[in-house]
């Protein structure tokens, strides 16, 4: 679909934006579902973030991602922020209203989605989340906002879990436990979902449990790294024969959750499989 004195721009803000993946993906989901648009990348300098966002409102885009570092520094620029990512304390979706530019974040949600297709509920469940980074605040503010039971931060730093979980359990109510220790076969008997959040095992061998441990259990052992598909984790997961979700679902879906904030269009689950197969034959 060529451009025209009608195409709506789409954007995103970041510092490097060079290997982006979402303008291939927006640019699928334009022509896909009929949406005269075109979605550019812009890397902004530190400093001028907030300048960025204001060219953003006056050019009238439609919308806009938000991409590191300046996830939380965006809010400041932004009229309305969604409640959960306001919790979070993050933005990476940024819708114009007529003007008025709202902020949403759909890292968790995507995460989310990916749990709910394969038809696996969260309500009065359990899980184990590695790391309590800015990925684990978002996938723990939706899992709450989706009722699960507990949740069980591991990470060295005790300081930033406890944040993490003062913050859910005073707003959702949801029991939230942190500790420094290492997954144990015990925890993974117990609980329901396993889930790194931590760059371990990105483009490495790494794995963030010990793999010589053997469980026979229903847990779903969640890997948000991407890269590789199959990641030591996600190998380990396997030779247990336990239920896997890759990264790249979470990736998919987050940028389609950004189009559907953005149009108003529901996107087909077909679509979200094509994606990710653009994205894999892109990194091969």
């Amino acid at each position: 679909m060529g451009t025209n004195s009608e195409t709506r721009i789409f954007a995103l803000l970041g510092h490097p934006v060079s290997n982006s993946f979402s303008p291939n993906m927006h640019s699928y989901l334009f022509e896909k579902y009929g949406v005269n648009g075109a979605y550019l990348c812009f890397d902004i300098e530190p400093r001028k973030i907030y300048k960025s966002i204001e060219a953003m409102r006056l050019l009238n885009t439609v919308g806009f991602n938000v991409t590191i570092p300046y996830k939380t520094d965006v809010m400041a620029g932004l009229d309305e922020i969604d409640r959960n990512a306001e919790l979070i304390g993050a933005v990476n979706t940024v819708k114009n209203e007529g003007g008025v530019l709202k902020g949403y974040n759909t890292d968790g949600r995507g995460f989310v989605k990916a749990i709910t297709d394969r038809n696996i509920h969260l309500e009065g469940k359990s899980a184990i989340i590695l790391g309590c980074g800015g990925a684990c605040r978002s996938i723990a503010i939706e899992m709450a906002s989706n009722e699960i039971k507990k949740i069980d931060i591991r990470n060295r730093s005790i300081e930033n879990a406890e944040k993490i979980a003062k913050r859910v359990g005073t707003v959702f109510g949801t029991e939230v436990v942190y500790s420094s220790m290492a997954v144990s076969k015990e925890d993974l008997e117990e609980y329901d979902f396993l889930i790194n959040t931590t760059p371990i095992g990105m483009e490495s061998d790494e794995c963030p449990i010990d793999e010589d441990v053997k469980v026979s259990s229903d847990i779903v052992v969640y890997d948000i790294v991407y890269k590789p598909h199959r990641t030591n984790l996600i190998k380990w997961a396997e030779k247990n024969n336990l239920r896997v979700i890759h990264g790249i679902d979470m990736l998919i879906n987050q940028g389609i959750e950004a189009f559907e904030i953005w149009t108003g269009k529901k996107v087909d689950s077909k679509d979200a499989e094509i994606l990710k197969e653009m994205f894999q034959s892109e990194r091969i």
